[in-house]
């Protein structure tokens, strides 16, 4: 089964050495390794935009090019509309950003691998899977 991995997870692995992070990089790697993590362009660019440094940049964004987008169509951004709705009526607000995610996600049938508590909230509302570390 693919995953499709969010930003914090693409972050830890490619800039931080805290300990704390250890079992979600390890998790990654294998993911990697597998060929099982995806990406979607929206994610690609939040990663990227994190790096203010051209030299480092263009090291990140060539370790990215291994990973094609998963395609984002037309019917996502109409559904992920629909799901900020619904989550807003629940009294729940959800960045663009994360129901785009989700809207893929519950197109292609893959988990979100995410530590972002807001999926936790989205997940009661609107049908997607998480990811979890075993």
């Amino acid at each position: 089964m693919k995953v499709l991995v969010d930003t914090p997870i693409w972050s830890y692995a490619l800039r931080s050495q805290n300990k704390e992070y250890r079992s979600a990089v390890a998790v990654l790697t294998s993911l990697i390794q597998d060929q099982r993590a995806i990406i979607i362009g929206p994610i690609r660019q939040e990663i990227l935009s994190g790096y203010s440094e051209l030299n480092r940049f263009r090291i990140v964004k060539e370790k990215l090019s291994s990973f094609k987008n998963t395609p984002i169509l037309d019917a996502d951004y109409e559904l992920a509309a629909e799901f900020s709705n619904k989550c807003r009526k629940k009294g729940i607000q959800g960045s663009l950003i994360d129901l785009l995610i989700c809207a893929v996600v519950n197109r292609i049938d893959v988990p979100i691998f995410t530590n972002d508590k807001d999926f936790e909230r989205y997940q009661k509302i609107i049908p997607i899977k998480l990811f979890k570390i075993r």
